[in-house]
């Protein structure tokens, strides 16, 4: 089989977290970059990347490389491909594009000068040609350009791998599941003692918490790849390994989560979004205070979490009560348990007047945030 470059993208500060995933998955010739994971293979390696990186944002498909100070240069190298390979006249496309330190930093502009490209070396005598559209295209292209220097790339995954599936409930500013599955990863949890959020919200971090526990493909629950779409697609080869993916892992017998929320429209909502990843059975989710919620001693338990952190002027001082009295919680009742807390609010995050843990610097969409973990 005719082997690829792809790279693996991610959040800032998680690319640590997807290379050790990559490798764990065994994917050839990995190489940790800024913003991803680079690695090689072969389409049925792109579709079990899709399938089991948890904290991969897309998986893209390195088509082309050149040189674009200008815009004619890079409209030019887009034409010279021939499209034909990977959508027809009468398809539909959307291109993104990322600029950094280049001549041209309209990301924007460039994604439409890329779509011009495409579409004008498909275009037919009779004038068919490929259709702009946003929502499941049949081919979607990313564009990365760093110092004048191109990236032209085939999306394989097609919307963000965030959007795993499961999701039945939105919540409010609920984390992505590729962060939740990062913060999980990164608090070292054993995957057999208790899991603990006292924050759990519509439950993200429950459920990604979870399929690693059951070591189960997080991918398994969404209805359709970018690459499913693409010309000469192998259906009946996927579905054999989207079978085994969807058999692959099971829970452990003993599993202990916890969560607690004091809106019971989250925890209803927290129910649901278990219910639709069949996980139901495995959490314990209470309508309770986070200060409510009782240690038990010896447990030493995982607590992760992600506690509001004051999203609208002013809201952060009404929240430093709040975490005052937590990290009092944490430090007198909670022993030999491990913390894993995502913060966006250094101010906040200072009042819970921990030790001397480790931080570190994460992305939540906007929002810079530093990830506290320790053993308290």
């Amino acid at each position: 089989m005719t082997r690829h470059t792809f790279f693996a993208t991610c959040a800032p500060g998680v690319e640590s977290l997807l290379y050790a995933e990559v490798r764990a998955l065994g994917l050839n010739r990995p190489e940790q970059q800024v913003g991803g994971v680079r690695f090689e293979g072969t389409l049925e390696d792109c579709w079990k990347a899709n399938l089991w990186l948890r904290t991969a944002v897309r998986v893209l498909l390195r088509l082309e490389r050149f040189h674009a100070p200008d815009e004619d240069a890079l409209y030019q190298a887009v034409l010279a491909v021939d499209w034909s390979q990977h959508l027809s006249p009468g398809g539909t496309l959307w291109v993104d594009a990322q600029c950094k330190d280049s001549n041209l930093d309209h990301s924007r502009y460039v994604a439409q000068r890329v779509k011009d490209g495409v579409v004008d070396r498909l275009r037919t005598e009779d004038g068919t040609r490929p259709d702009v559209q946003r929502e499941d295209p049949d081919l979607r292209l990313h564009l990365h350009l760093y110092r004048d220097r191109a990236t032209l790339s085939l999306d394989s995954s097609g919307d963000s791998l965030h959007k795993r599936g499961w999701r039945r409930a939105q919540g409010i500013a609920p984390l992505a599941e590729t962060l939740a599955a990062a913060v999980v990863l990164a608090s070292g949890w054993d995957r057999r003692s208790p899991l603990i959020d006292p924050f759990c919200g519509s439950g993200t971090l429950l459920v990604e918490a979870a399929l690693i526990a059951g070591d189960m493909a997080p991918g398994v629950f969404r209805k359709r790849f970018g690459f499913e779409g693409w010309p000469g697609h192998d259906a009946e080869a996927y579905a054999e390994v989207h079978a085994a993916a969807t058999s692959a892992g099971a829970l452990p017998r003993k599993l202990r989560l916890l969560g607690f929320d004091a809106d019971r429209a989250r925890v209803a909502e927290a129910q649901a979004n278990l219910e639709s990843a069949g996980l139901a059975q495995t959490c314990e989710i209470e309508v309770a205070q986070a200060l409510e919620f009782a240690p038990r001693p010896g447990w030493n338990a995982w607590i992760v979490c992600n506690p509001p952190y004051g999203e609208r002027l002013g809201d952060d001082k009404k929240l430093i009560p709040l975490y005052r009295d937590f990290g009092r919680l944490l430090r007198e009742r909670c022993e030999g348990f491990s913390l894993a807390l995502l913060s966006g609010n250094p101010d906040l995050a200072g009042r819970l007047a921990l030790p001397d843990f480790e931080r570190r610097t994460l992305q939540n969409g906007s929002i810079p945030c530093e990830l506290i973990l320790g053993r308290i």
